[in-house]
C-alpha cells in the first residue's frame, strides 16, 4: 500500500471514526499528552493529524485555542460536524511536511497516532518543532514497534510503529531539549477484518521542549 492510501482510508471510515478509535486506544493517551505538556489555559496548541478532534477536544476543554490540522477534507468536515463554529478551534487541511501553520506561532505541537501514517517521520517532527514558539512544547503519542502486518494492509499504517531509542534520537536532533519518551498508559487494541489476530500495541509518548 503507498501513502495515498492512507488518505483514501481516513476519508471513507471518517463518518465512524469516533466509535472506531474508542477501540484503539482511551483518554489516558491524551491526558499523559496533556500532563507532559503542563498545558495552559489560554494557550494555543496545534493538533496535528488532527482526525475527528480527539485531542483538541480535551485541549478547549482545559482553555486553550487550537489549530487542528489534517490531510483529510472528510476528517475535518465530520469534526467541525461535532465542534460546530466553536471560535477555540480553526481548521485548516494540510500536509506533514508542509503544515499550514505559521512559524514560531504556537505554545504546544500534538499528535496523536499520526507519525505512523506519514512518509518522513523526522520531517513532520521538524514541520512540528518549526512552529513552536520559543519555549513551546511537543508531544507525539503513538505505537511502540511492533509486526502486526495487518495494520499495514488493512488500516493503511506507513510505519509499523517506532523504537522509542529512535524517537528520542529524533527529538534530539531537531534541537529539543528535555526529552521524554516514556509509556503513554495505554495500549493500542484493533482485531483483524477477519478476525483472526488481534493487535495489543503498547503507546508511548515522547516529550521536548525548544
Amino acid at each position: 500500500m503507498n501513502f495515498i492510501d492512507s488518505k483514501v482510508y481516513f476519508s471513507e471510515v471518517a463518518g465512524k471514526w469516533d466509535t472506531m478509535r474508542q477501540g484503539f486506544f482511551s483518554e489516558t493517551v491524551r491526558q499523559k499528552a496533556y500532563s507532559l505538556a503542563n498545558v495552559k489555559e489560554g494557550k494555543i496548541a496545534a493538533d496535528i493529524g488532527a482526525g475527528t478532534g480527539f485531542i483538541t477536544e480535551g485541549l478547549i476543554q482545559k482553555g486553550l485555542r487550537v489549530i487542528a490540522v489534517d490531510r483529510s477534507e472528510e476528517m475535518l468536515k465530520q469534526m467541525k460536524n461535532k465542534f460546530g463554529a466553536n471560535i477555540k478551534i480553526e481548521y485548516r487541511q494540510g500536509e506533514a511536511e508542509c503544515l499550514p501553520i505559521e512559524t514560531h506561532s504556537v505554545d504546544y505541537a500534538m499528535a496523536n497516532m499520526y507519525l505512523h501514517h506519514v512518509e518522513e517521520p523526522l520531517l513532520a517532527i521538524k514541520e512540528m518543532v518549526r512552529i513552536l514558539k520559543p519555549g513551546g512544547k511537543i508531544v507525539i503519542t503513538d505505537l511502540d514497534e511492533h509486526n502486526i502486518d495487518f495494520l499495514k494492509t488493512e488500516h493503511h499504517d506507513r510505519w509499523m510503529g517506532f523504537k522509542r531509542i529512535d524517537v528520542s534520537s529524533w527529538f534530539r536532533s531537531v534541537g529539543l531539549k528535555n526529552v521524554i519518551v516514556d509509556c503513554a498508559g495505554g495500549n493500542c487494541c484493533a482485531t483483524s477484518g477477519c478476525g483472526r489476530t488481534n493487535a495489543n500495541i503498547s503507546i508511548f509518548a515522547a516529550y521536548g521542549e525548544i
